[in-house]
């Protein structure tokens, strides 16, 4: 085995070694981390509003599969690394340089990098939804943000995220509704119901979102919501 794994030794994993059995544990812990670093993304951060709201233009619009999922999902990320940027730089320089340099160890730095998250969650999330968490676990009042257990703050999080998502969707909805509403009353009064309004009001939808150059506003609308 160790002619295609020169780096790896079986029998390290059977070592009675407590050195060793300490780094196997350390070796599995943060393979549990990678593998649910997505959710982490998703949950802990701007992506889940970003990716709704770019959804609900597409859906307003009625392109089907235009801008393909693939686009919208990139999009949405490297907006999320644009916003978290100053979030990811403070745990960077307070958490995981000083555990690579080795001066603090696992704990201290999981309890350094939770307090930036802490901070940037916190001012997005309702209060109603936070002591609902709270409530239901029977927990304390938090008196400040680093006593909020990330247990209550991101599920608080998450479904604040999502309202706020759902309001910006709403209000970009309203307008693409209008003119299906318009396209279909003309179609009605001329007597041509078996034509489909969607056919009708796509590229005039398509026409108001570009002549509004709608991209850039949806852009502006997200970041400045953070």
């Amino acid at each position: 085995m160790n002619e295609f794994l020169p780096g790896i030794d079986p029998s390290f994993f059977n070592s009675t070694d407590p050195t060793n059995v300490s780094t196997t544990v350390q070796l599995i812990l943060l393979l549990t981390v990678l593998s649910i670093a997505p959710s982490i993304l998703i949950l802990m951060t701007s992506f889940t509003r970003i990716i709704i709201v770019l959804s609900f233009v597409r859906t307003s619009l009625a392109t089907q599969q235009m801008p393909p999922t693939q686009v919208l999902i990139s999009l949405a990320l490297f907006m999320t690394f644009f916003i978290m940027g100053p979030t990811f730089s403070e745990i960077n320089d307070q958490a995981v340089s000083p555990f690579l340099d080795g001066q603090i160890n696992e704990q201290q730095a999981f309890d350094r990098a939770s307090v930036p998250m802490k901070e940037f969650m916190s001012k997005h999330t309702r209060q109603k939804d936070l002591m609902l968490f709270l409530s239901y676990a029977d927990m304390d009042r938090p008196e400040t943000i680093e006593d909020i257990p990330l247990t209550a703050l991101v599920p608080a999080y998450a479904i604040s995220e999502i309202k706020t998502a759902f309001q910006i969707g709403f209000m970009i909805f309203v307008p693409f509704l209008v003119i299906d509403m318009i396209v279909a009353s003309v179609l009605m009064s001329m007597g041509m119901m078996m034509l489909p309004p969607v056919m009708i009001s796509l590229p005039f939808k398509i026409l108001l979102f570009v002549m509004v150059d709608g991209w850039y506003l949806v852009v502006k609308s997200l970041l400045l919501s953070f």
